[in-house]
């Protein structure tokens, strides 16, 4: 039983991606802001804007990312190492 978890779960790992990739760049700029530093102290924080940079860097819109937020220049490539590990993590569990 804990195979088939394990398996579901890597292939929801590995559609994932696909699913960000085929989203137009601009699906998530509109819509109002759930960041709770906006919606109590009307302030932005270093976070916000960070979901729309990511996926404009999918969609190579480097101008649009570093307009939304400039840290998703290094938070793209270290959540691509996350995840990648994760995906290596969970198939040895599959295989052994």
């Amino acid at each position: 039983m804990m195979k088939k978890i394990q398996t579901l779960y890597l292939i929801f790992l590995i559609v994932i991606p696909f699913i960000f990739i085929f989203l137009p760049k601009d699906f998530f700029n509109s819509g109002e802001s759930i960041c709770l530093s906006i919606v109590f102290f009307k302030k932005e924080c270093y976070g916000c804007g960070m979901t729309r940079a990511i996926q404009h860097l999918i969609h190579l819109d480097f101008n649009g990312a570093y307009q939304l937020n400039k840290l998703s220049f290094f938070v793209l490539p270290t959540l691509i190492y996350l995840f990648l590990k994760e995906i290596k993590k969970v198939s040895k569990k599959i295989i052994n």
